[in-house]
């Protein structure tokens, strides 16, 4: 994958989640704190824009039921994904092969010295730099000391299931996934209705200007926006479109969901196996020229060891 959503990392086999920690024995109470209950029941799954891209298999619109769950009300935030290091010492993915994709207009001088020579074939704009993780998101130089609340990104797969485990929950499934984004709002092409941005007021955090080489900031953020920096949806979520992609549970593919079959239409899980995990919602660096991805019915994918700028999670549970 490439372009706004993404660069796929390609660092090698993928060994999967390995936890160097025992999680914690937690209590029902504890793991529900801040996050929604979501009644369950059947929707719309899917879409049919006409601005969709037909290679990502949005469609077919079918009925999907899902049975309650809780889903977190926000991405997790830097100062949680901080508490749950210092508590385990766990090390992401970024950390260990020792580099992250970067957009580059977020690079300064000194992560400049930092960039290596790979780069994204037909997205010049990301840039792998030695030293960019999460604590250092930019790269050496750069910190988080003033975005405790913004949404932790180069986090992979494999890392945000390690952060599931450690907090008694799990990654939600893409059909949970949608279903608390559309917060009972049936067939809307966003989140919050049909227009993106209504009565004039910006609803996400996405590009706007020229992308990739400006960004007016008209919905007030450049980069990352702090959780809870718009306003929720109709079931209490903040932030399903735009600011990060968020991980699902789900593996990868633009046809598995198209049968009629009960496991694709009931409490779906996605298919046996794949190269690449679902991702959902859009980034800060989405634009309707390029990608338009922060519809609620929009999907892309990554590789579960990718990490990079724009991508982050929430984490759901079963009731």
């Amino acid at each position: 994958m490439s372009g706004c959503c993404g660069p796929s990392a390609d660092r090698g086999p993928v060994a999967g989640v390995e936890l160097s920690f025992t999680p914690p024995v937690r209590s029902a109470a504890e793991v529900a704190k801040g996050m929604v209950r979501i009644a369950g029941g059947e929707f719309a799954m899917g879409g049919d824009d006409p601005d969709a891209f037909p290679d990502d298999g949005e469609g077919p619109v079918r009925t999907v039921s899902v049975s309650p769950f809780l889903i977190d009300a926000t991405a997790v935030t830097n100062r949680q994904f901080a508490a749950f290091v210092k508590a385990t010492g766990y090390v992401t993915e970024a950390e260990r092969f020792g580099w992250s994709f970067v957009f580059g207009l977020f690079i300064g001088p000194e992560q400049a010295r930092h960039v290596m020579d790979a780069s994204v074939p037909s997205a010049p704009w990301w840039r792998a730099v030695q030293g960019a993780y999460w604590k250092a998101p930019e790269g050496p130089g750069s910190d988080i000391a003033t975005r405790p609340q913004h949404p932790v990104v180069h986090v992979s797969w494999n890392d945000a299931m390690a952060y599931a485990a450690w907090a008694g929950k799990r990654l939600p499934t893409e059909a949970e996934w949608e279903y608390a984004a559309r917060g009972g709002l049936a067939r809307a092409k966003y989140a919050w209705g049909d227009e993106l941005v209504p009565k004039g007021r910006w609803r996400c955090n996405i590009w706007q200007g020229r992308f990739p080489t400006q960004n007016t900031g008209e919905d007030g953020h450049a980069g990352t926006a702090p959780v809870k920096s718009y306003p929720p949806n109709g079931f209490g979520l903040y932030e399903v479109a735009g600011n990060v992609w968020e991980w699902c549970q789900d593996w990868w593919s633009v046809s598995w969901h198209a049968e009629e079959r009960p496991e694709t239409r009931i409490d779906p899980l996605g298919p046996p196996e794949g190269a690449a995990r679902v991702t959902r919602g859009g980034s800060h660096l989405c634009h309707d020229s390029y990608c338009n991805r922060y519809r609620v019915a929009a999907r892309t994918s990554n590789t579960p060891d990718s990490s990079t700028g724009n991508i982050g999670f929430r984490c759901a549970a079963d009731v």
